[in-house]
């Protein structure tokens, strides 16, 4: 008993547990109290739905899907630009001869050149100087010889060094729109174009036109492959099958240059547009000859100087 009495004592000193808490019942919302807080909810639902939504963090360059796009369109441009080149007709101008016999000097512009009478475009095809472009770009210079014509090509070398050289005609394929041009230049200043296939074209697929619009040098104007299959009228009145329809802006001026596709392959070679009446403006319905149909023609009038159409 004695043994026992401490425990005792430390079990009444011990205080005892504190009551378990209970959760007051609260009564029911009412209805007018359910209706303010749905009026509270969508109140904060309309305050979200109008505040702007967080701008996007800003690419750094050279970073980002859109960057890589626009990076590989600048290369394609100069990788395929040095081979574009700028063709001006020229029309020398004699003055009647005078009373002593001596013939007149020609009437040159300042460029040192004749009177430009048009202008194109055109894309170096081998190391040898030969340009390919259009017919109806150089056609004067297949006339009849009364007026005195002459082309000049503004080229661009390897170095990005411009400069400019006479071209003479040496074959050209009316049924096709196509024509040849020879520069005397040394190999190693040209960059012959990268020559693709129209083989294969998918409606859809990106395109990009280079060329001198309206006289403004190397212009890069961008676009899909709009159609195939197309008909479009020659020069000498027949009808060019397979033509190439694009989107890509081409004008006065872009008759002549390359059509390439994503990879800088030439595709074809601008060639007409639609305008709206009275505008002069493209309708953005426009029309380059198929490659394979320029690769068949080229070789040709390079060797023979005219299509045998032309020839008999």
């Amino acid at each position: 008993m004695a043994l026992l009495q401490p425990l005792l004592r430390l079990l009444l000193l011990r205080p005892p547990p504190p009551p378990p808490q209970r959760t007051p019942h609260l009564p029911p919302p009412s209805a007018s109290t359910r209706r303010v807080a749905a009026a509270s909810a969508a109140a904060l639902l309309l305050l979200a739905a109008a505040s702007p939504p967080p701008r996007p963090a800003r690419a750094e360059p050279g970073g980002g899907e859109d960057d890589v796009d626009e990076t590989h369109v600048v290369r394609l441009f100069e990788g395929a630009s040095p081979s574009v080149v700028f063709i001006k007709d020229l029309l020398v101008v004699a003055q009647p001869r005078g009373r002593d016999g001596r013939g007149a000097q020609p009437v040159y512009d300042e460029e040192g050149g004749a009177t430009v009478e048009g202008t194109g475009s055109g894309f170096v095809w081998d190391s040898s100087g030969h340009i390919v472009t259009n017919y109806h770009v150089v056609a004067k210079l297949a006339g009849d010889g009364s007026e005195s014509h002459r082309c000049k090509v503004f080229l661009e070398d390897s170095s990005g060094t411009s400069y400019s050289k006479e071209g003479r005609l040496i074959g050209y394929d009316t049924a096709h729109d196509l024509a040849v041009l020879k520069v005397d230049v040394d190999g190693d200043k040209l960059r012959p174009a990268l020559i693709g296939t129209s083989r294969g074209l998918r409606v859809g697929q990106s395109c990009f036109a280079i060329g001198n619009p309206l006289g403004y040098e190397h212009t890069l104007t961008t676009g899909v492959v709009s159609g195939l299959g197309r008909e479009i009228p020659s020069p000498d009145g027949r009808v060019i099958r397979g033509a190439i329809q694009t989107d890509a802006a081409i004008n006065a001026g872009n008759s002549g240059g390359p059509l390439i596709d994503s990879y800088g392959h030439v595709i074809g070679v601008n060639t007409a547009t639609f305008t709206r009446k009275g505008s002069g403006i493209s309708s953005g319905v426009n029309f380059a000859i198929p490659i394979d149909t320029v690769v068949q023609s080229v070789p040709n009038l390079i060797v023979y100087g005219t299509t045998v159409s032309n020839r008999f």
